[in-house]
């Protein structure tokens, strides 16, 4: 790959650090009386597969080689199970039953109240079945959940499917009230436990068999059963794109670079690592302080450069902001040992370095999402630490800053199942893209696997693809060093909002962001959700303005002007006058109509200098010359 003019070395005030090679994780301190002499218990343990079995291979010392060999066949082992389970770690769900039934077991009171409930609720259900047998019309015994569509087609409430969908809910929720509020059940078990009952009771919901399904039987009626001939050729169109590895139909209509990724621009600058984009003015002037935009590195940039009507960096150039956009390189097997500070010394701190060349003179606005948010998170708080103020202001898009509360995603993040994750990655250097997307499956499987399955399959009706479906589709892996410290150091031990993550052997928190924040969570995310994504308020000792948009984690911030019912919540707070807990930010947020992106073009004005010719795209005299057109290489990688 034909690279540009290579990363700056950065002083000790822009935080640079040193790029890690490779692991040094020691042997644990337990086995250290176990081992042979001449072993030494602090040594580095080779972490890639093909050094580790060299390591065992030509040792010297048959001791240290015999290690080496165990350490490799426990880690080819674990990696082969974790293939097998699609992840999941089964130690981490046995613990979890364990716990629930061992502590079960000694609650008495709490066995008798449910068989009080079972037998309560199984007399009204027999009461509701023979009113629906007689022909009468009862009320329901249960209505499903708000965010449960499954039964809310008029057909569920003519016999029998109103008493096959009635039973199946009271079964639902018997469930639920039995494997919660066991008294000693630790609440990470508990909320795992409840989760995974519920993926196993969706099995055998009447919405998943075309036999009990009233919707599926009317259209199979009507259409003579060419529905299921359709369903049974678009399962078998799938399972073929799926062996052979092709995106799901539909997704080839769109083109990154012609009608995704198309907003014009320059690739000013390329390592190893990233491309940074410059996108083109429109407007005759800009104004003075640039923005920087941050992706999530587990998705495209382009997620935020869609189509020309719901392009984010379209709408920022058309209000006059100068744009760059950092793309990040799609890893292989080769960047396994490429780390989390690495992301930000060869991402967020490269990318300021390169904006403020092609910019002099001016401080920079920053935006960062998801990931990427969380990422230059850590980056403002080491500059405010080391006294780097190149930042004029940090926006993040549903980023958290403090895992405790980070949502449904915590389910898959405890010891065993980082373990887990962990000897998986070894073996192949990275997290794959399906992997990760069965896991954000499993949190909303009644929309992405059941109702899409009814719909394909059953119905023989094919959603229309559109472009942030062929987003979506366009996944990227996760280096093994870089995913194994996100989850350790940041989900599972929370070290930045701690105040324990360190950048160049300093320890960095959220309140040495020095310059105002604007944050963004949305209503309905379960990557990020809104309340914790609200953190950043009490953490960061700085003026924060919160804003809380109507949908999910992508559509909510992929939220143009003049989208249909869209709205969003605002209330801006000075970093020094109280903090309000969400509860109590809901009450006081003043309600708007429209697109939030409206709000914060207004709010990065605000914060700017006046306005200024439009820079020159790239500084070719300092190294910087456009490369290419965007959207660049990097993205285009799979």
């Amino acid at each position: 790959m034909q690279s540009s003019k290579a990363t700056k070395t950065a002083s000790p005030k822009r935080a640079s650090g040193s790029r890690r090679k490779t692991s040094t994780k020691p042997t644990p301190a337990k086995i250290e009386a176990e081992l042979p002499n001449g072993i030494d218990a602090n040594a580095p343990i080779p972490e890639g597969p093909r050094e580790l079995a060299n390591e065992a291979a030509h040792a010297a010392d048959p001791a240290h080689a015999a290690h080496a060999l165990s350490e490799f066949m426990d880690r080819a082992a674990r990696s082969t199970l974790a293939q097998m389970t699609a992840g999941l770690s089964p130690g981490a769900l046995a613990q979890a039953y364990t716990d629930w039934l061992t502590h079960l077991g000694s609650t008495p009171g709490h066995q008798m109240r449910m068989g009080n409930k079972a037998w309560h609720r199984g007399v009204d259900y027999s009461k509701y079945v023979a009113a629906c047998l007689a022909g009468g019309q009862p009320e329901p015994c249960i209505e499903p959940l708000p965010q449960d569509h499954r039964f809310s087609d008029p057909a569920w409430q003519t016999y029998p499917f109103n008493v096959l969908h009635q039973g199946f809910l009271l079964n639902q929720r018997l469930w639920h009230e039995a494997v919660t509020g066991v008294r000693g059940v630790s609440p990470h078990h508990e909320r795992l436990i409840d989760f995974m009952t519920r993926q196993v009771l969706d099995l055998f919901s009447p919405s998943n068999n075309a036999f009990t399904n009233p919707e599926v039987l009317a259209q199979t009626r009507k259409e003579g059963g060419m529905n299921l001939l359709r369903g049974f050729q678009n399962f078998m169109e799938d399972m073929e794109r799926i062996a052979n590895e092709k995106p799901p139909i539909g997704v080839e209509a769109f083109k990154v670079g012609e009608n995704l990724a198309a907003t014009p621009g320059k690739v000013v600058y390329r390592n190893s690592l990233i491309e940074l984009i410059q996108y083109t003015p429109t407007t005759k002037t800009v104004q003075r302080e640039p923005v920087l935009i941050v992706p999530a590195w587990i998705m495209k940039y382009y997620i935020l450069d869609l189509s020309q009507t719901n392009s984010l960096v379209s709408y920022l150039v058309s209000q006059g902001h100068t744009v760059f956009m950092i793309s990040w390189k799609n890893p292989g097997e080769e960047d396994r040992d490429v780390s989390l500070d690495d992301y930000r010394r060869l991402g967020v701190m490269a990318a300021l370095d390169a904006v403020g060349t092609i910019v002099p003179g001016e401080k920079i606005h920053t935006a960062g999402y998801c990931l990427g948010g969380t990422l230059l998170s850590i980056a403002a708080a080491a500059m405010g630490r080391f006294g780097d103020d190149r930042l004029a202001s940090v926006s993040l898009f549903a980023a958290q800053t403090d895992f405790t509360e980070a949502g449904e995603l915590t389910l898959f993040i405890d010891e065993s199942q980082v373990a887990y994750l962990e000897d998986m990655m070894w073996e192949q250097g990275y997290l794959d893209s399906k992997q990760m997307a069965g896991a954000f499956q499993l949190l909303r499987s009644h929309d992405l696997i059941w109702s899409r399955n009814v719909h394909n399959y059953m119905l023989g009706e094919r959603a229309p693809v559109f472009d942030l479906l062929a987003w979506n589709a366009d996944a990227t892996r996760m280096p093994y060093l870089m995913h194994s410290q996100y989850l350790r150091q940041l989900f599972l031990d929370n070290d930045f909002a701690k105040g324990l993550h360190k950048v160049d052997g300093e320890p960095v928190a959220p309140e040495e962001i020095k310059v105002p924040i604007f944050a963004v969570g949305t209503e309905s995310d379960h990557v990020a959700p809104w309340r914790s994504v609200h953190k950043i308020t009490y953490l960061a000792d700085t003026p924060v303005t919160f804003v809380l948009a109507n949908g999910g984690h992508n559509a909510g911030i992929v939220s143009e002007p003049g989208h249909k019912h869209r709205h969003y919540r605002m209330l801006a707070q000075d970093g020094h006058n109280g903090f309000h807990d969400p509860d109590g930010w809901l009450e006081r947020a003043v309600d708007h109509e429209g697109s939030w992106w409206i709000a914060w073009s207004d709010w990065l004005k605000a914060h700017s200098a006046g306005t200024t010719q439009p820079p020159a795209m790239g500084a070719p005299e300092a190294g910087y010359a456009p490369i290419m057109d965007a959207p660049g290489e990097y993205v285009l990688m799979k």
